[in-house]
């Protein structure tokens, strides 16, 4: 399916569909890593209650929401969710139907759902202004890096003039980046790289933000062959290509190689910038 797909933003587009939830449960049941890692990377609970006593309710832009899994790690790593109340409506975004209407469903009490934008965040529109946080979390990667700039310019006006900004996003040490450019040189040669964190906080400098960058690494770690290939595949938009197609090719068969550990498990590294973002 995705192979006939031109290109990396329309390969995104067509696995975030029914089509391919199988895929994407099996991406999820190793992703969710990501937003646990990020959550207990900071303090969270903290920094939104400090935000609630300070307005009610907050205002939260999640751009690129995909299906919720951020909000709903927050819910389950921190004690948000013993508030009382609403004090938190997320307006959401994706150029996805299918991701705009998982993230809804997915969001509980403390959180509720605003308003929504069926788009990209460099279309997003002049009037979706002062939120107390944006935040984009493994969201930007089919967000082409000549497209950055007019992404973050449209991040940071949707930002309030005390709001924070937040952007969680793999370096180009990590596996998302590493395996898809591995990918790209065999299968599609003239396809778009996934931009980077590296890139991603250069453009936001570029227009002005004030930029904190922490960054933190973890293994991601499969032992079930099922999952591995759903999880690959999601990683690569590609669900055309086997695992077994993928230890057969050269190059990707060679990366996979040099990341079975001694036990025969997939350890792959993840590396991702932590980028607190204010005007």
């Amino acid at each position: 399916m995705s192979r006939a797909c031109s290109d990396t933003g329309e390969r995104s587009l067509a696995h975030w569909s029914e089509a391919g939830r199988e895929e994407m449960d099996a991406f999820y049941q190793v992703a969710t890593l990501d937003y646990r890692e990020l959550v207990r990377a900071f303090d969270w609970e903290g920094c939104l209650a400090d935000r609630i006593a300070r307005r009610s309710p907050v205002r939260i832009l999640d751009v690129a929401c995909g299906s919720g899994k951020f909000p709903a790690a927050l819910r389950a790593h921190t004690g948000l969710g013993a508030l009382e109340g609403c004090p938190m409506v997320l307006d959401l975004l994706d150029p996805s139907r299918f991701s705009l209407r998982e993230a809804h469903a997915s969001l509980a009490p403390p959180m509720r759902a605003g308003r929504e934008f069926e788009c990209t965040l460099q279309a997003l529109p002049a009037q979706a202004t002062g939120y107390d946080v944006v935040w984009a979390v493994h969201a930007l990667y089919a967000l082409p890096e000549a497209d950055l700039p007019a992404g973050a310019r449209a991040f940071l006006r949707a930002l309030a003039p005390d709001g924070l900004g937040f952007i969680a996003h793999a370096t180009r040490a990590a596996h998302y980046l590493a395996f898809y450019e591995a990918y790209l040189g065999r299968f599609d040669p003239d396809g778009t790289p996934f931009s980077s964190a590296e890139a991603v906080a250069e453009a936001l400098r570029g227009a002005g933000a004030e930029v904190d960058v922490r960054t933190i690494a973890y293994d991601q770690v499969i032992d079930d062959e099922r999952v591995l290939e759903g999880f690959l595949q999601r990683c690569l938009f590609d669900d055309a290509l086997s695992l077994a197609d993928m230890r057969r090719d050269e190059v990707l068969g060679a990366y996979l190689a040099q990341r079975r550990d001694g036990d025969g498990r997939a350890r792959l590294p993840q590396e991702v910038a932590m980028m607190f973002i204010r005007r």
